[in-house]
């Protein structure tokens, strides 16, 4: 059955979402839009960013709005799969085995400082971000729908951290940072924020089969042939650009055409512009590249990733 077309009740829910989440993240619409074309796209969040301007508050107050479930979890050291997915717990009165299900059962699922885990711990997440279920012994258990994992790392400290993998960074739709707010809105907040929590006191804007619904609805977004081979001419230059060792994946590819659909719909349009791909070109491929060098402290070349992407999407003609 072809998805039903984009109509005014949809484009209500994205504003009642969006207008929710900002009652708490004040002065970030690009972000809370980044977040919200994330869930549509049935993708996953990576926030990069110093401690204390707004990540985890980012994801619980989604979460609220959604009328979801919530689970955040401290990435550290010593954290072990089973921490996350869950394990058998043998019953000895039943002589059965008995799932304990782990945090990754929620609707939004916070990885807090995710890459301060061991690579063995990371990889628990792998198949949770690219199937919507996991593995526990024998079984295969689905997650709740909608499901999206948002990811903090701290792009300033690099003591005991892991550098997340290729396959991992892939399984991230985008990666984006909120930054420190205006003047204007920080001076706000001080004024207003009494010690409680505002994330508290948010009520559900949309339901979760509204969000499902939406999510079908992005794939009945049109997007012209022309904009589509304008996206494959971006994504074939990085892969033969001299600064890049791996240029963007198919599954890149992908992702930054679901991320298209998701950020027309989330405008209003049942159809892709040039400039939902453009907007989308850096927080959604320039985590994926590979660069022939220069890495941060992280592992990889952020601040070089995101330049050349933008500087081939500035030499891209754009379709008319």
């Amino acid at each position: 059955m072809a998805p039903a077309p984009l109509s005014s009740t949809d484009i209500g829910a994205v504003r009642r979402l969006e207008d929710a989440i900002a009652t708490v993240i004040r002065g970030k619409p690009e972000a809370i839009r980044s977040a919200v074309v994330t869930l549509l796209a049935r993708g996953h969040l990576l926030i990069e960013d110093i401690p204390g301007v707004g990540k985890t508050t980012l994801a619980r107050a989604l979460a609220a709005a959604l009328g979801g479930t919530f689970r955040r979890v401290q990435f550290t050291s010593d954290l072990l799969p089973s921490d996350i997915v869950g394990v058998s717990v043998y019953d000895q009165s039943g002589k059965t085995f008995e799932l304990k299900k782990g945090p990754i059962f929620a609707n939004v699922v916070l990885a807090d400082e995710i890459n301060r885990t061991t690579p063995r711990t990371q990889s628990a997440l792998l198949e949770a971000m690219s199937e919507g279920s996991v593995s526990i012994d024998d079984a295969t258990y689905e997650l709740p729908r909608p499901f999206m994992v948002m990811a903090t790392q701290n792009p300033a400290e690099h003591y005991g951290t892991y550098p997340l993998p290729e396959s991992q960074m892939d399984r991230f739709l985008l990666r984006i940072s909120l930054g420190y707010p205006h003047k204007s809105v920080e001076r706000a907040l001080l004024r207003e924020r009494t010690g409680s929590d505002p994330v508290g006191a948010l009520q559900p804007a949309v339901d979760l089969a509204a969000i499902r619904s939406l999510q079908e609805g992005v794939e009945a977004i049109r997007v012209d042939d022309a904009l589509l081979d304008y996206a494959m001419q971006i994504v074939e230059e990085s892969r033969r650009h001299p600064a890049i060792g791996v240029g963007v994946s198919t599954r890149g590819v992908l992702a930054w055409y679901r991320a298209a659909q998701a950020s027309a719909l989330a405008a209003g349009r049942d159809f892709v512009i040039p400039d939902d791909l453009k907007s989308l070109a850096v927080p959604c491929l320039a985590h994926r590249l590979v660069l022939a060098a220069s890495h941060d402290s992280l592992g990889r070349a952020r601040t070089d990733g995101e330049r050349v992407i933008a500087e081939i999407v500035g030499r891209v003609p754009v379709p008319t």
